[in-house]
C-alpha cells in the first residue's frame, strides 16, 4: 500500500516560490502516475498538477505557467516547484499516486502553503 509525506511547506509573500517534496512508499514507483492536489480551508480538495510515469505533465488552469511538477523515479520523489504565488494558493497540498485511472486512497498528511497578501 503506498504511503505519501509531504514536505516543503510555509509562509511566503504574494509573489515568492516554494518547492514541495513528497516521498512515496510501497509502490514501483516508475509504475504510477504522480500528482499534487490541494484543500483550501471550507474546500473541497482540488487537483493541481500531475506527472505520468512516461513524463506527461498536465496542470489545472489556475497554476498554469506558475506552477512546475517533476519527479525522481530512482528516489521515489516527485516535486512541486511554486512561483508567482498567490493568496489563493494557501491551503494544505498533498501529493498522490495513480494507477490506471485511479487515485489511491492513502493520503499523507500534506503540507501547509499559507501565501499573504
Amino acid at each position: 500500500q503506498v504511503q505519501l509525506v509531504e514536505s516543503g511547506g510555509g509562509l511566503v509573500q504574494s509573489g515568492g516560490s516554494l518547492r514541495l517534496s513528497c516521498t512515496a512508499s510501497g509502490i514501483i514507483f516508475r509504475n504510477y502516475n504522480m500528482g499534487w492536489f490541494r484543500q483550501a480551508p471550507g474546500k473541497e480538495r482540488q487537483f493541481v498538477a500531475r506527472i505520468t510515469s512516461g513524463g506527461y505533465r498536465n496542470y489545472a488552469d489556475s497554476v498554469k505557467g506558475r506552477f512546475t511538477i517533476s519527479k525522481d523515479d530512482a528516489k521515489k520523489m516527485v516535486f512541486l516547484q511554486m512561483n508567482s504565488l498567490k493568496p489563493d494558493d494557501t491551503a494544505v497540498y498533498y501529493c498522490n499516486a495513480q494507477y490506471g485511472n485511479q487515485w489511491s486512497g492513502n493520503w499523507g498528511q500534506g503540507t501547509q502553503v499559507t501565501v499573504s497578501s
